[in-house]
């Protein structure tokens, strides 16, 4: 859902703070390194986000992490399928 994964862009430009227009955020660009640029603190800021906004528990060592937070595509659809707010 385009608009959901805008909502999602918005939430993390949001929780960083970078000069970024969410607009911007490639759906299928890596937000890990190359790509949007996030380090493992970056993540952690937008999983505290997510589960405020979404009520879902991101833990820094799930198993899943890489793929859930491989790009803004990735993301948008685990929270879609899992949020509870």
């Amino acid at each position: 859902d385009p608009a959901f994964m805008q909502e999602v862009a918005k939430l993390i430009v949001h929780a960083l703070n970078p000069d970024t227009d969410p607009a911007t955020i490639s759906p299928d660009e890596p937000l890990y390194g190359n790509g949007l640029g996030l380090d493992s603190i970056d993540i952690l800021e937008v999983a505290l986000v997510v589960s405020k906004n979404y009520g879902i528990q991101l833990r820094a060592d799930h198993e899943d992490n890489e793929k859930i937070f491989a790009s803004l595509r990735s993301l948008s659809d685990y929270i879609a399928a899992n949020k509870t707010q």
